[in-house]
């Protein structure tokens, strides 16, 4: 196969003013900005995790389409927490899966109405253990939510609630080779050794378009050194390698 290019964009938190402020920046000029950057790195797909909106208004989700109408390849997005999944899904269609070649990708949405945490819930589990059964190419699964804990203990409390039955449900299937969250607004790589002595799944976050947050934080904590980027992911037939790049406004 030959290489390809995945690049993840996440938590736009746009407004349905295009000129509104965030906590540390304007988050449409960001996104601006972050895909402009991105568009030069030559994707061959991009990834948007989650929280696109941040007040989840419908014009709020034509800004998103005005700014990744810039792309020259395809996109897809899954629903975070802050997301209106109805004005998102009138926007732009939703997918749950996407041909890579060689490679595939599982998107999940995680997004629990109300609330800041996530959650997969059973029937979503089982789907997922059908399709990883069902097609043994390397595969990679996008949510919001992170599925496991990343040190900072205001947001471990609102991630994926029920991570074990998601480790549960991949734990069968060895081609699963990582796990791409929203959600935590940083860079992020992590591992979680899976049950049955069956190896081992990274887990990768990205930093967010609009603001940072500040890594291993007790509270609720601006990040206002970092600023937004996004990660890219190269698949090959022998593996993945991935890396963050950091854009400067």
């Amino acid at each position: 196969m030959l290489r390809m290019r995945l690049i993840q964009i996440t938590d736009c938190h746009l407004l349905a003013d295009p000129l509104a402020p965030s906590r540390a920046g304007f988050p449409l000029r960001q996104l601006q900005a972050v895909v402009e950057h991105a568009r030069r790195r030559r994707p061959d797909v991009v990834l948007v995790s989650g929280d696109v909106s941040q007040d989840g208004t419908p014009a709020s989700y034509r800004h998103a389409l005005e700014v990744f109408a810039e792309l020259d390849c395809p996109w897809y997005w899954l629903p975070g927490n802050h997301d209106h999944l109805a004005d998102m899904a009138d926007a732009r269609a939703l997918h749950d899966q996407v041909d890579l070649g060689d490679w595939r990708l599982l998107l999940l949405n995680t997004q629990v109405v109300g609330e800041p945490h996530g959650e997969i819930g059973e029937a979503c589990c089982q789907w997922l253990d059908e399709q990883l059964a069902a097609d043994s190419r390397p595969t990679l699964i996008a949510m919001h939510h992170p599925p496991l804990a990343v040190g900072a203990d205001w947001m471990d409390a609102i991630g994926l609630h029920d991570r074990d039955a998601f480790w549960t449900a991949v734990t069968p299937h060895a081609h699963l080779r990582a796990v791409l969250c929203g959600h935590i607004h940083q860079a992020f790589a992590g591992r979680h050794e899976l049950l049955e002595n069956a190896g081992e799944v990274a887990v990768y976050g990205a930093p967010a378009t609009a603001d940072q947050f500040l890594p291993g934080a007790e509270t609720f904590s601006i990040d206002q050194a970092s600023r937004p980027g996004y990660r890219v992911v190269e698949l090959a037939h022998d593996g993945l390698s991935t890396w963050v790049e950091r854009v400067t406004l």
